[in-house]
């Protein structure tokens, strides 16, 4: 028995492990790795095992960095299950529809205006045969999916359906225990329930994202938005705002409604510029009986916590081109996260220039994105190939992330016995060595940072 890492082994994107039990292969998510263009596109295309010869992937949640790469494995002839959550389900065929769309959008622009050809790695047509493999499985209900490999979904309170996986595979009169985070929520999340306790385990592979770090609290974070916004108005200027369209936009839109329902927000239009995010709304909304406490008693005085009288969603490409000849103030919020495609570079190609603009980044950049490049503050950078000076003012606030801070993840790990194994994956390295030497602090003697293409013997 054996576990491989693959993606987001020391980096955050592109989520991928394997499991090798009774010869069988089990991917644990399958995500699209975003990084520089060519690099991203090789790490895409080849996959550690041939498609053919795995057997099943379980996927933790729907985001792009842990889904997205599904369907160029059906496509080079995966033939197995892919094991979510029925909101997990629900929103990966939201998501990998959209990554299809956008993949083939960005390969004609950069045809047409660069001549460059890019062929995308799956088109629209590849997505309903990816689909047709998912398999929809609730919280807690055990299943043997291969000889040998036995596992159960946990809440992660990260985003809707998002789950921690725990595995028993038994081989050869032995049996393993491990685990896998996925991405953990914090221990107070806005939307979700917390994270479940970790169950014990000999193996945890686990995110490591924030380690160190500690996220502003919610009532912090709303004042933020409130003086941001605010300062756009006086300024006559235009706000930025790229979010994943899936989690992080729905959590901005709540706590905006929030302020609206105060009458804290300024008179400006506010565009939510990507018809993935106003599908993913509406699927939010089908699942409210799994969102927490605090948004339950909301839904008792307010119907609606995503929506308020200022809020414009955009689905065709000439009400995006339309933002555009609005007259500022007014802010638009729109994918990706990290700047590496969709209608976000449009709307950054116009006004990256004009020091009225800020752009304000609400989640992790990996390393080599542009959204990276930007909160690090280079003061040049290339958009669709072309350079732009940047004088837009650039704000993070990363109080706004679902992910564990430092804090959470140290109480989650204390949870388990000093004895258990712990794999630190989707982080970078400065991070995970931070929780690393916190670990052993704390008893754990064996804290692995594995490298891209390293295997365990379990």
């Amino acid at each position: 028995m054996e576990i491989g890492f693959w993606g987001a082994a020391q980096t955050v994107t592109g989520s991928l492990h394997i499991l090798r039990v009774n010869e069988h292969y089990v991917f644990l998510d399958c995500g699209l790795f975003q990084g520089r263009r060519a690099e991203a596109y090789e790490r895409n295309r080849v996959f550690p095992v041939p498609p053919t010869d795995v057997n099943a992937v379980i996927l933790s949640h729907a985001h792009i960095d842990h889904s997205g790469n599904l369907p160029t494995l059906v496509k080079q002839g995966f033939q197995g299950l892919i094991y979510a959550t029925p909101a997990t389900r629900a929103l990966c065929a939201l998501m990998l529809a959209d990554s299809a769309h956008i993949q083939e959008k960005d390969a004609e622009y950069l045809l047409q205006h660069r001549g460059e050809h890019i062929e995308p790695l799956y088109t629209p047509d590849d997505i309903p045969r990816t689909m047709a493999r998912f398999f929809s499985i609730g919280y807690g209900k055990p299943i043997q999916i291969a000889p040998g490999i036995l596992f159960r979904f946990r809440q992660a309170g990260h985003i809707l359906g998002s789950a921690q996986i725990f595995l028993e595979l038994s081989e050869g009169g032995r049996t393993v225990r491990v685990g896998f985070t996925g991405d953990l929520g914090r221990q107070h999340p806005l939307l979700f329930p917390p994270p479940d306790r970790p169950e014990p385990v000999d193996v945890l592979i686990a995110e490591s994202t924030y380690a160190g770090l500690r996220h502003e609290g919610t009532n912090t974070v709303r004042q933020h938005l409130q003086e941001i916004f605010h300062s756009v108005a006086r300024q006559k200027g235009v706000l930025l705002i790229p979010a994943f369209s899936v989690g992080r936009t729905q959590e901005v839109l709540f706590h905006l409604n929030e302020l609206a329902n105060a009458g804290e927000l300024p008179p400006m239009p506010i565009f939510v510029d990507s018809p993935l995010a106003d599908e993913a709304t509406q699927a939010f909304r089908t699942f409210l009986p799994e969102f927490n406490t605090t948004v339950q008693h909301l839904l008792m005085t307010d119907s609606d916590p995503f929506d308020f009288p200022q809020l414009r969603f955009t689905h065709s490409v000439e009400e995006s081109k339309a933002i555009l000849r609005e007259r500022p103030p007014y802010a638009v919020i729109a994918g990706s996260a990290m700047c590496e495609s969709g209608r976000i570079l449009h709307h950054l190609k116009r006004h990256i220039g004009n020091r009225r603009t800020t752009i304000l980044f609400v989640g992790f950049s990996a390393a080599h994105t542009l959204g990276r490049r930007l909160v690090e503050g280079e003061k040049r950078v290339r958009i669709f190939g072309d350079s732009y000076t940047v004088r837009a003012r650039v704000l993070e606030l990363p109080g706004l992330s679902a992910h564990a801070d430092g804090d959470d993840l140290l109480r989650y790990f204390r949870l388990l016995p000093t004895s258990t194994s712990i794999a630190l994956v989707h982080g970078e390295p400065s991070r995970q060595e931070i929780l690393r030497r916190q670990l052993q602090q704390c008893g754990f003697e064996r804290v692995l940072v594995p490298q891209s293409g390293e295997w365990l013997r379990l």
